[in-house]
């Protein structure tokens, strides 16, 4: 029965926790922890089908786009598609691949009699409207962070690669009058770490297992040299943003460098007294994450690196960011997006956020044996402590409406510090009108919270209407933000948005990420995947 055990676990959770698993089974054969980084592999994907097509009659053999092909030209000129233009004609393809990628496009052409390079313009869409849309300062399309619109020039009976973004669909336009353009293969490059799944999920709900395996890969999508946050925008390391996604690749991939790499850069680039990103809340997530990094894979050296940066800011937290009464004095820092405009909430979710970090930090001092560090932490916070039913009392005076923007926000991180029951938190706020009001990045906390409570069915229901919404909108990777108010009469993301419907990219989005600028390839929005894990499986990292 012990070896069946050991095998099951094994299978499901990955390699994740097999140290506690040894503790279990000393007697059992041991089963060494292989170190993982993935190297970037390179694969090549023909389109899956031919969405749409201007001036069609000018462009003959399509079909052959859809071919598996073997990027090399020949001499045969055989299954060629040719695009013929006039002075007045420009015809246009878009293409579906199928599913969200990271990556480039390749082009190999066949041999027109004209030798003369051909000019096209080239646009990537994570949705189809987006490959169809113009940059024009009003609609969110930019050019910002990857160039995902641009012109270019193909080559007589060559090859070119072109691009580095996140896309789904690619539109390309013959630009040149009256020219012939003979295109033997149009490929997308997937770029990706080649990583073993080492953590799997299956239950009886199909619809939550595969929400769990969108989940791993989008994170797997944005595990580039470092963990990204968008692959198609935010091609940058946000340090709040990554606690889910190292929850998520702590639960399916196990010890990966782009998370140290990606923590280490920020460090490097960021010296005290500055704060992370240029947000205070995001220097109190590198604590965060830094802890349950540890606990996930115990590297010891690892933590010890960060010995003299964690007392550092600790130190100023404590000294700058804490006044003697127990009270976090910056007034509330930034949450997430969603729920920016509700100062109660991020008043008090800030509150919360500072007890979780001062927490971690003072466990990471004692395993490091900084003693008194640790033990101003555990004053700091038990005076914090003190002070939080007068928190919480002011949060729900503040907070007129329960479902306010925001306020599920605040409410899942005093639950999760331990100043808000998290049952009360449940039943007042988190439950109330469902998966409305749920946001994509702070879904993990609210779920957690919802877990902590004991209300595992309702949290499974949430997954399924909100996380599940975005599959039904045609989402092969989970956006940067979600909406349910969003859904009423809109298109999904793999078609064009027919007469009378709304654009659920383009007509949609807030703050920084208005219209197509809006990511539909986030980290952070992998929280059920960790969820999952842990809460339906069953399985927890107890110590490091």
């Amino acid at each position: 029965m012990k070896k069946l055990s050991l095998a099951l676990i094994i299978i499901v959770v990955g390699g994740v926790l097999l140290a506690a698993i040894e503790r279990i089974f000393p007697e059992e054969q041991t089963v060494q922890i292989d170190e993982h980084t993935g190297e970037l592999k390179r694969e090549y994907i023909s389109p899956t089908r031919i969405v749409w097509t201007e001036h069609g009659d000018n462009i003959s053999n399509i079909e052959y786009l859809l071919r598996e092909g073997n990027g090399q030209a020949d001499l045969t000129n055989s299954h060629i598609c040719v695009v013929k233009s006039t002075s007045t004609e420009h015809p246009a393809i878009l293409l579906d691949f199928g599913r969200e990628l990271h990556g480039g496009l390749q082009i190999v052409t066949g041999m027109p009699a004209d030798h003369t390079p051909v000019r096209i313009r080239v646009r990537y869409g994570e949705s189809a409207s987006e490959a169809m849309c113009e940059i024009d300062g009003r609609n969110g399309a930019t050019n910002d962070h990857a160039i995902r619109d641009f012109e270019t020039t193909l080559p007589w009976l060559g090859k070119i690669e072109l691009g580095n973004s996140g896309f789904r669909f690619v539109r390309i336009d013959l630009l040149d009058d009256n020219r012939e353009l003979h295109l033997k293969e149009v490929r997308a490059i997937s770029i990706m770490r080649d990583l073993k799944y080492r953590g799997t999920f299956e239950c009886n709900d199909e619809r939550l297992n595969q929400i769990w395996q969108t989940g791993a890969r989008t994170v797997h999508l944005n595990m580039q040299e470092y963990l990204w946050d968008g692959i198609k925008r935010d091609r940058l390391v946000w340090m709040g943003d990554m606690h889910p996604e190292v929850m998520t690749i702590s639960h399916v991939f196990g010890q990966n460098e782009v998370v140290p790499k990606s923590l280490d850069l920020l460090k490097s680039v960021t010296p005290l007294p500055n704060w992370m990103n240029t947000m205070y809340t995001y220097s109190l997530w590198w604590i965060i994450v830094q802890r349950d990094w540890y606990h996930f894979h115990g590297d010891n050296q690892y933590l010890e690196n960060q010995r003299d940066y964690l007392v550092g800011l600790l130190d100023i937290l404590l000294t700058k960011r804490i006044d003697e009464n127990g009270y976090e004095t910056s007034g509330g820092g930034f949450l997430d997006w969603p729920s920016n405009a509700n100062q109660p909430a991020m008043k008090a979710g800030t509150q919360a956020l500072m007890m979780m970090a001062i927490k971690a930090g003072g466990e990471l001092c004692a395993y490091l044996g900084e003693e008194a560090m640790a033990t101003r932490c555990q004053e700091r916070y038990a005076k914090m402590e003190e002070v939080a039913p007068k928190i919480v009392e002011q949060y729900f005076r503040e907070t007129e409406h329960p479902t306010a923007p925001g306020s599920k926000q605040a409410a899942s991180l005093m639950a999760l510090a331990g100043i808000l029951d998290a049952e009360k938190a449940n039943a007042d706020v988190l439950t109330v009108e469902g998966a409305r009001g749920f946001s994509t990045f702070y879904g993990y906390y609210m779920l957690q919270a919802m877990a902590k409570a004991g209300d595992y069915e309702g949290a499974m229901q949430v997954i399924r209407d909100f996380w599940g919404a975005m599959l039904d909108m045609g989402a092969t990777s989970f956006w940067e933000d979600f909406n349910i108010d969003w859904l009423p009469n809109a298109a999904r993301i793999d078609e064009l948005v027919p007469e009378g419907k709304k654009d659920i990219h383009g007509d949609f989005g807030d703050y920084c990420y208005k219209g197509f600028r809006h990511s539909l390839c986030h980290g952070w929005a992998s929280g059920p995947t960790a969820w999952l894990s842990r809460h339906v499986l069953g399985v927890e990292v107890v110590e490091p």
